[in-house]
């Protein structure tokens, strides 16, 4: 069998092709940002490329759960992030890079950004597309899966439409939203994020593939240390110090009741 016949490899080869032809497109945009409201369809791309090149039965049971599960959470998330960018112009991060790049950013994205990105999906998609592969009946495991993800979906989706309303209204300009799921964690859409694809890697270890659990385990990684917390928390105390009073009350990651705030500042407006 040639190598991109085989479902993995079509499944690679597929992002790869989307993710060129998005940059293709950024340039005359001159706006990288655009990548990231593709980042939740990538991961359903390299599922129905998978079943799609091997062929599989989609009413298969556990594929259909698999597929379902997938392009539920890339629809919702793409399109959330698609409309919370738009009119916004380039994301911070990517305009920064460009300066620092200079003329050669066009040829740098590419492979830092959109390709880097692809590469990403595909591998953590892996639990996905091998549960799509491997169809089946549905057992215990798949049902334990089905939880976890269902849990994280709506942890993640309440989180973010508890900020978009809290950010909507004119009066809460410069606050803190710590109320809802923001009470009890700071990054309740991240922490749901990560919590469905441990979802996702359980439906991996139900298709027979344990090992993929690096899956969800590089996910929370990168939410947690990378792309999420780590990046939007850098240096927010030094410029924001009443923000401190939140931190101290409230987890960064894993929800948990508020603690007592300790600061001077406890009894000041809290803003961001």
């Amino acid at each position: 069998m040639p190598f991109f016949h085989h479902p993995l490899a079509f499944s690679a080869l597929l992002l790869a092709a989307s993710m060129t032809a998005l940059w293709l497109a950024s340039l005359p945009l001159r706006n990288a940002s655009i990548v990231d409201a593709f980042w939740g369809c990538a991961f359903a791309v390299a599922a129905w490329g998978a079943a799609l090149a091997a062929g599989v039965p989609l009413g298969s049971p556990r594929t259909a759960l698999a597929l379902a599960m997938v392009t539920l959470w890339a629809a919702r998330l793409s399109l959330h992030l698609l409309v919370r960018n738009a009119g916004h112009g380039e994301d911070p991060r990517y305009a920064a890079m460009r300066r620092g790049h200079g003329t050669r950013f066009w040829w740098v994205s590419l492979f830092t950004v959109f390709l880097l990105q692809a590469a990403l999906a595909w591998a953590i998609s892996l639990p996905v597309q091998l549960a799509v592969l491997a169809g089946g009946p549905l057992g215990l495991l798949d049902g334990l899966a089905a939880l976890t993800w269902l849990a994280g979906f709506g942890f993640e989706a309440i989180g973010d439409l508890q900020l978009t309303r809290f950010r909507a209204d004119p009066a809460n300009r410069g606050r803190a939203l710590d109320t809802g799921l923001w009470r009890y964690t700071r990054h309740p859409n991240y922490f749901g994020d990560a919590l469905l694809w441990w979802g996702f890697g359980l439906l991996g270890v139900a298709a027979g593939a344990p090992w993929t659990l690096f899956a969800p385990a590089l996910m929370t990684f990168l939410l947690t240390r990378v792309s999420g917390v780590s990046l939007l928390e850098k240096g927010m105390a030094e410029r924001r110090p009443a923000y401190r009073d939140y931190v101290e009350r409230t987890n960064a990651f894993l929800p948990w009741r508020p603690r007592a705030a300790q600061s001077s500042q406890s009894e000041a407006p809290r803003r961001l």
